[in-house]
């Protein structure tokens, strides 16, 4: 029997390849409303929260009735330029592979419904579809426990069944705060430097790495 039967996957900068426009959006947006601009780092660094919480971080000195606004500057960004992103390569592949030996796939991601479900199609994610997905805008922010939670009980899966894979420490935090095992990818928005406190199983430096680490321990 596999360690796993459900294998969570975050969404941007983990199967999605968005941390370089996420960053431009943000920091357009910050410019649009005549906040501080954030540096790459800085707003690299809020990609996979809620969108509040990440503009909240990401331009903090922004008083705060000016939030909408920023808000709507972003999403506006966002939304004129997501056709240009793309799955990693070697994504549709493995979660394919995977679908294939019996896992439970689910999506946990800071995005809002509307964002997901355009990404999903964007991708061309024909032919596959996910057991369950989860919202920042359905449920708590990571890395609020909740969002893994929910997962779980709607598919049935005890917690050590299950694994949480991501790229940002919010991804690793919300997997140690609902008692799951994690494993983390350093080719997404942070920097792998920050993983160890959050002890992941691996730290996978590519797609391809992620399927073969999947393929062999999961």
């Amino acid at each position: 029997m596999s360690r796993f039967q459900l294998i969570v996957f975050d969404w941007d900068g983990t199967l999605f390849d968005s941390t370089a426009l996420i960053v431009r959006c943000i920091q357009d947006a910050c410019r649009d409303v005549g906040t501080l601009v954030p540096s790459d780092t800085d707003a690299a660094y809020v990609i996979g929260l809620g969108l509040a919480d990440a503009l909240r971080h990401a331009a903090p000195r922004l008083e705060p009735s000016q939030y909408p606004a920023l808000g709507a500057r972003y999403r506006q960004h966002y939304f004129a330029r997501q056709h240009e992103l793309v799955l990693f390569p070697g994504a549709l592949d493995m979660l394919s592979g995977l679908k294939a030996r019996g896992y439970q796939l689910a999506v946990a991601t800071g995005k809002g419904r509307r964002g997901l479900d355009d990404a999903l199609a964007q991708a061309q994610l024909r032919g596959f579809t996910f057991d369950a997905t989860r919202t920042a805008d359905q449920t708590a922010s990571k890395p609020d426990p909740r969002m893994l939670i929910e997962l779980m009980d709607e598919l049935a899966v005890a917690p050590e069944r299950t694994l949480m894979v991501g790229d940002t420490t919010h991804d690793l935090q919300l997997a140690l705060n609902a008692g799951t095992p994690s494993v983390a990818v350093a080719y997404g928005a942070h920097g792998h430097e920050a993983f160890a406190a959050y002890a992941p199983l691996h730290v996978a430096h590519s797609t391809a790495e992620l399927a073969r680490w999947l393929h062999t321990h999961g």
